[in-house]
């Protein structure tokens, strides 16, 4: 079996697209991305995908250019599905991330430990059995937004509310201000009946 004549200078960037967003902070990839980019949006074009690049954030993602109606309709990416309480927490870490940026931040990363999270999502709930069920879940949907990528863990510790996690730029992607906003409509529209 032989080697391929030429390997794209650019194809360890595409299967680390393929299998989700790509970050500043894996430098040797970012560095290869940005070089690349322009051959690596006519390449996934032709696969029917996008690249999503923000360059000031530092991350990219690919997603699908056609419908799904198009004959040349092909799933390259995984969809994923949020349950209402993930959705909660998806747009509560968004909350922190815009307030972080917002803020005079002296650092580039948001950095929480488990017990910011979760305190912060219960500013969110009144008192009742939606909110007590909510509470309930919080250790298991930070868990579900680290397993989703949403949350990276920056270091391990003995007592777990301790444990820090960086909130990853990419959930700007997935929540935009748009959506933010409709959620503090609703929010205020459930608290003043």
């Amino acid at each position: 079996m032989s080697a391929p004549d030429k390997i794209l200078p650019y194809a360890v960037v595409v299967v680390k697209l393929l299998k989700g967003p790509v970050e500043y902070v894996d430098r040797n990839i970012w560095e290869k991305l940005i070089q690349y980019k322009v051959e690596l949006t006519g390449f996934l074009m032709q696969l029917g995908l996008m690249l999503v690049l923000d360059e000031q954030d530092g991350f990219a993602f690919v997603k699908h250019s056609l419908s799904e109606d198009d004959d040349a309709y092909v799933s390259w990416v995984q969809r994923r599905s949020y349950t209402y309480e993930e959705s909660i927490m998806l747009v509560l870490l968004r909350e922190m991330m815009a307030e972080f940026e917002i803020g005079e931040a002296t650092t580039r990363e948001l950095i929480k430990k488990r017990r910011e999270i979760k305190e912060y999502a219960e500013l969110h709930f009144k008192e009742g059995a939606s909110r007590i069920k909510f509470l309930k879940e919080i250790d298991r949907l930070i868990d579900k937004m680290e397993e989703n990528g949403f949350l990276q863990k920056t270091e391990n510790h003995e007592v777990a509310d301790e444990q820090k996690f960086r909130i990853r730029k990419i959930i700007k992607a997935k929540v935009d201000s748009e959506v933010l906003e409709n959620f503090h409509q609703q929010l205020t529209a459930h608290s003043n009946p």
